[in-house]
């Protein structure tokens, strides 16, 4: 079984160390940090695999830490929010969290979302792992208009430029472009690209709205990534 690293970065030293305790007893390696400046020196050091980041901390919050991260890193990110940063909360997902916890939560809820984020995670990085190694075997592609999503190679072109999709936003897009013109419902997306019951579908509406900011020339008016209103989301065939 492989071991993987979870960074907690949480300024609550109590919630930090029941986090690792919950963590560790799963089976994961894991490093704390206590402000976003702490979380970037282990991550220098340490090959992390998910992130958990709260909102709220000093130094650098867990905002400006998600944007830092998503400069050069992958790997999930899972932000813990108090239910009165809402606002915050879709923020971190607009600038690439994957998903959020809400404070006060149940342990065992954090470990099944974290849980469910490494399974993906791994299953992307095997992909990237194997993207170049068998030469006569034929890439999956699938191509609509300007649209061109690679499986094998993990990759996306868009009008023949390459587009950087987080490991979510890959493997939503790939579910859509794989049956143009079929809608989806938002708990429909969720249960396949998570493999779970759907439990937090407002993640897939910000997840599109980053889509189409990246795929669409006027993402207000879109020509791909279109919205069936009260039903769900849909490729359109072009």
């Amino acid at each position: 079984m492989n071991t993987y690293n979870i960074l907690v970065v949480e300024d609550d030293i109590e919630i930090a160390k029941a986090v690792e305790i919950y963590l560790k007893n799963q089976g994961y390696k894991v490093f704390v940090g206590h402000n976003g400046k702490e979380g970037f020196d282990i991550i220098n050091k340490e090959t992390i695999h998910l992130a958990i980041v709260d909102i709220m901390m000093p130094v650098m919050d867990g905002i400006q830490m998600t944007i830092k991260l998503r400069e050069k890193y992958d790997f999930p990110i899972i932000m813990l929010s108090a239910k009165s940063e809402e606002i915050d909360k879709i923020m971190g997902l607009n600038i690439g969290a994957d998903d959020y916890v809400t404070k006060p939560f149940a342990p065992m809820e954090l470990i099944a979302r974290v849980n469910s984020h490494i399974r993906r995670y791994s299953r992307y990085l095997e992909l990237i792992k194997n993207s170049g190694k068998a030469e006569e075997h034929k890439d999956e592609v699938f191509a609509i208009g300007g649209l061109e999503l690679n499986v094998d190679k993990v990759e996306l072109t868009v009008d023949d430029k390459t587009v950087k999709l987080t490991p979510i936003e890959f493997k939503i897009l790939h579910l859509l472009m794989k049956h143009p013109g079929r809608v989806f419902s938002s708990e429909e997306i969720y249960e396949r690209v998570w493999n779970e019951k759907a439990i937090n579908t407002d993640t897939i509406m910000v997840h599109v709205r980053n889509i189409r900011e990246k795929i669409e020339y006027d993402p207000k008016n879109p020509k791909y990534l279109k919205v069936v209103w009260g039903v769900g989301y849909k490729i359109e065939k072009v």
